[in-house]
Parts: C-alpha cells; sequence; structure tokens
C-alpha cells in the first residue's frame, strides 16, 4: 500500500480517499441504501472538477457503504416534497427542471464525461438515480449480491440521471425499455452476461477488487486513456468521418507523449513500460 489522501467532499454524506492513484468516492448514507441527498450532489459538484486535474489521480471508483450501491431518490424527501406542493408550498415548474439538469450535469455528466478512467463498484443495488449513476461510469465491476433495478415507475417517476441514454447505448432500445418499463431486478449474473458489468466476484472481495482493477489503470497510460475516452464519446453522436478526424488528431497527439516513447523503448527491450502520465 502507497500513500493515502482523504478527499474534502464538504460533507459525510460522500466519503472520498486517493490511494495509490485511485481516488474513490463513497456514497454514505448506509441506513437509507446510501439514498441521494442534497449534499451528496454538492459533493460531487465540488471534488469532481479537481479531481479531473489532480496529477496524482489516475483512477476513480464510486461505490456505496453498507449493503447498497445506491437506493436512488430519498423517497421520503420525495413524499414530504409532493405533501408540501399539494398544499400550495413548492417552486416552480421551471425552477424544477433547472435544478434538476443542474444536479445531473454535476453527476452523471460529469462522470460520464471524467477524462480518466471511472469505475462503479456495485456491493450492492443500484436503483433508480443509483442505476443511472453506476451505468454513467466507463466500467463495473459488481458483488455477487449486486443488482440493477429502474425503480422509478413503483413511485410513480419517470427516470433521471441519464439512465434511460445510458442504457440505450450499451444494450439496445429493446433491453432498455424492458428494464425500464417491467421494473425487474437484473441480477449480477445476468448483468455479466448483458455486458453491464465488467466482472462479477464474491462480496467481500469487491473493494479490494475495484481497487486493484482502478489501480492498472492509474498506473497505465492516463493520457491515452483520455483520449480513448474522448474517441468512444464522439462515436455515440458524430459520423465516421468526423470520428476518423478526431481518432487523427488524438493518435498523433499521443504519439508525441513521453508514455508512448517509453512503451515502444520497453516493447523493443522486452519489458513492462513504466508509465508517468506525460
Amino acid at each position: 500500500m502507497g500513500t493515502t489522501r482523504s478527499i474534502d467532499t464538504g460533507t459525510s454524506y460522500l466519503l472520498g480517499e486517493i490511494v495509490d492513484g485511485v481516488a474513490t468516492l463513497t456514497l454514505n448514507r448506509p441506513e437509507r441504501l446510501n439514498a441521494l441527498h442534497p449534499e451528496i450532489f454538492d459533493g460531487f459538484g465540488r471534488v469532481l472538477p479537481h479531481l479531473a486535474v489532480d496529477a496524482e489521480v489516475g483512477a476513480l471508483v464510486v461505490t456505496g457503504t453498507g449493503r447498497a450501491f445506491c437506493a436512488g431518490g430519498d423517497v421520503a424527501a420525495q413524499a414530504d416534497r409532493a405533501e408540501r406542493a399539494a398544499s400550495g408550498v413548492t417552486v416552480t415548474y421551471e425552477a424544477g427542471v433547472a435544478d434538476l439538469r443542474r444536479r445531473q450535469n454535476m453527476v452523471s455528466a460529469a462522470l460520464y464525461e471524467f477524462p480518466k478512467v471511472t469505475i462503479a463498484a456495485l456491493p450492492g443495488a443500484a436503483a433508480g438515480a443509483g442505476m443511472s449513476i453506476a451505468l454513467a461510469c466507463d466500467l463495473r465491476i459488481a458483488a455477487e449480491s449486486a443488482f440493477l433495478l429502474s425503480a422509478f415507475a413503483k413511485v410513480g417517476f419517470s427516470g433521471d440521471f441519464g439512465g434511460s441514454w445510458f442504457l440505450t447505448q450499451l444494450v439496445g432500445s429493446a433491453k432498455a425499455r424492458e428494464v425500464y418499463l417491467c421494473n425487474e431486478r437484473v441480477p449480477a449474473a445476468e448483468l455479466l452476461r448483458l455486458g453491464l458489468v465488467s466482472r462479477v466476484v464474491p462480496d467481500a472481495e469487491l473493494p479490494a477488487a475495484a481497487q486493484a482493477w482502478a489501480a492498472s489503470f492509474a498506473s497505465g497510460p492516463r493520457i491515452a486513456y483520455g483520449y480513448m475516452k474522448e474517441n468512444l464519446i464522439r462515436a455515440t453522436k458524430a459520423d465516421l468521418r468526423t470520428c476518423l478526424d478526431g481518432e487523427a488528431a488524438a493518435m498523433t497527439a499521443a504519439a508525441r507523449t513521453e508514455d508512448h516513447r517509453e512503451a515502444a523503448k520497453a516493447f523493443v527491450e522486452k519489458r513492462n513500460p513504466v508509465f508517468k502520465g506525460r
């Protein structure tokens, strides 16, 4: 184990630390299955921009304390807001839309566009917006007891935090419709079959497995990974020639890095390269 540094998220509901180049953000409301809270959104909004440019950080893990990743929105708080709205104490529709857009951008969009490899480590349920946040990450690793659940229909919601877009991109429209409309649990084994998670491990092994996997990216060619992510994001919205132009620019830039020169030299010398993110 190397150096460890805590991350000040501004709230006890979101814990953060950096170990061996891996930043880990942990949703920390285990008594509510890590249901989302305004302080959690603010915590993500506070730390993600800094981690994106922190030279010590080469990869990011998002996980949850206890037996859940994130149960989604806090239904009790939602019920209270609904009661107040029925009593005439509420924000305008326009203000509600603007606030949700802000929170979605601070979490889902920021994770999706994060310039370093992101991994969601699922110790249990990832439901509702929690499912969406897990899908916003590049990769997912799940404990055997983990599952995804849209959950929105159960509380009369349509879905938020990008889950409908992420799921459609990952598994196609038909399966995404099934997950959302049927509102049935998708267990870890099925998630692996669908490609929604890359690895399934015994529950007790999840933290160490996630850290080790993330560390492999943190010690890898960070600049190249960043360009790969740009290419893959572009591929979801651009035509072939635009993607080819983007790949040409990124490949030429990567070829000028110290990491590429070191990797080429290591290949010739038949040894493992030592990447420095330069």
